[in-house]
This record gives structure tokens, C-alpha cells and sequence, in this order.
């Protein structure tokens, strides 16, 4: 499978959403919708792209906060996210929103993830893993055997919980650093070196340089 994989970075946060879709299809999913819901809109309609789902590896707002703009121009597309963060769509102080005085709160998201969930949308097959640490209930996707700048690789989307040469934060109200370590050691780590890590912030890397050069591991 050859598949097209587009960043779209809000100023503010500095925070990467995805657009991944099947090259040669129209339908595509949206990975952690974040503040330039806008943008991502006149993203997806100026390519003719129809987005099958809004996948959300974290409740955070920054990773959430543009899918009021997404459901109301794609109504019907489902959202999902980890059950264990379920709540915070619709609680400002759990996505963090009160933090910085916006209180944001949205719909509650259509479905909810749990460890070993294997989805099935745009044609893609998108393995989901439990990774908590920055959140109760982050999870990061995994998309295995997929062809990108033709080569057959692995990629994973790893929210908050890994960047390049780097980690998450883990001293949010349901964060934790010890959990934090082990979710990245044991579900990140264990994929092979040429994996694509493709971070919440920040450049994407791979597993096989984040296991030589980053200081946490």
C-alpha cells in the first residue's frame, strides 16, 4: 500500500494533525484534528477528500481542538480516541482547555479504543496500542506494511508520548513518568529500527535513531 501523509501544524501549539489516505483515494482519515481545524477543512475539500474518521490519540484541546470545524463540515464522520480519555471532550479541565482560559468542550466522540483494536477505514489497517503516561488514556497507531517515498516500512503515529530526541510531559493531572517510559520501551520500541515515528510535535523520526541518540532510554 502506497500512502500520501500530510502535516497540517498550528502556529500556537505547534502541533502536528495528519491526513493519510491511499494514494489514488479519495477517502482518508484525519489523526488528532488540533487547532488548525480551518485549515484542515479547506485542506481536505480543496483535494476532493473524504475523511472516513477523526482519530484522536489523546484528549488534550491542542490535539482535539479542531474537530468542531471538521464534524460540522464533514457531518456523520465518526471520532475516536483511547476510553480512558473519553471524558475529557467534554470536560475543559480534563483536555486542558481551562489551563489557558478557553474551556473548550465538544460532542462526545463515537467510539472509543481500547489496547489490540485493529480499524479498518480508507482502506487502511490501523493497529491501536494502549500508551499511557502523558494521559490516562493516550494511544499511539500503528500502520504496518505500507510503501511511503517507496519504501515498505512501518509508521506510527505517536501523539504525545515520543518526539525526536525527545518525550512527552508526564506531570498532568493523569500523567505519569514511569508509565510514560515503559509505554514507549515496550510499544514503540519493540517495532523495528526503520519504523516512522510521526510525533504530535516537533520533525518525525524512527525508532531506530530515537533507540541510539535519545537521552531518556
Amino acid at each position: 500500500m502506497t500512502i500520501n501523509i500530510q502535516t497540517i501544524s498550528d502556529f500556537d501549539m505547534a502541533q502536528n494533525a495528519y491526513i493519510v489516505n491511499l494514494e489514488g483515494s479519495s477517502e482518508c482519515i484525519v489523526i488528532d484534528p488540533g487547532m488548525s481545524g480551518a485549515k484542515l477543512v479547506s485542506t481536505l475539500q480543496d483535494q476532493k477528500l473524504k475523511p472516513a474518521a477523526f482519530l484522536c490519540t489523546h484528549g488534550h484541546f491542542d490535539h482535539i481542538g479542531g474537530l468542531n470545524y471538521l464534524r460540522k463540515a464533514f457531518p456523520g464522520v465518526p471520532t475516536y480516541i483511547g476510553a480512558k480519555d473519553a471524558d475529557k471532550f467534554e470536560n475543559p479541565h480534563g483536555n486542558l482547555s481551562a489551563n489557558f482560559g478557553l474551556k473548550i468542550s465538544f460532542p462526545s466522540a463515537e467510539k472509543t479504543l481500547n489496547d489490540g483494536d485493529i480499524l479498518t477505514l480508507a482502506g487502511l489497517e490501523i493497529e491501536v496500542r494502549e500508551t499511557p503516561g502523558h494521559s490516562a488514556g493516550h494511544v499511539i497507531f500503528i500502520l504496518r506494511d505500507v510503501s511511503n517515498a517507496d519504501v515498505v516500512k512501518t509508521i506510527v503515529f505517536s501523539g504525545d508520548l515520543l518526539f525526536a530526541e525527545s518525550i512527552g510531559r508526564s506531570d498532568f493531572y493523569d500523567g505519569n513518568s514511569d508509565e510514560l517510559i515503559n509505554s514507549i520501551k515496550t510499544k514503540i520500541l519493540t517495532l523495528p529500527d526503520d519504523t516512522e515515528v510521526y510525533p504530535g510535535h516537533m520533525e518525525k523520526t524512527t525508532v531506530g535513531h530515537e533507540r541510539v541518540y535519545n537521552p531518556y532510554f
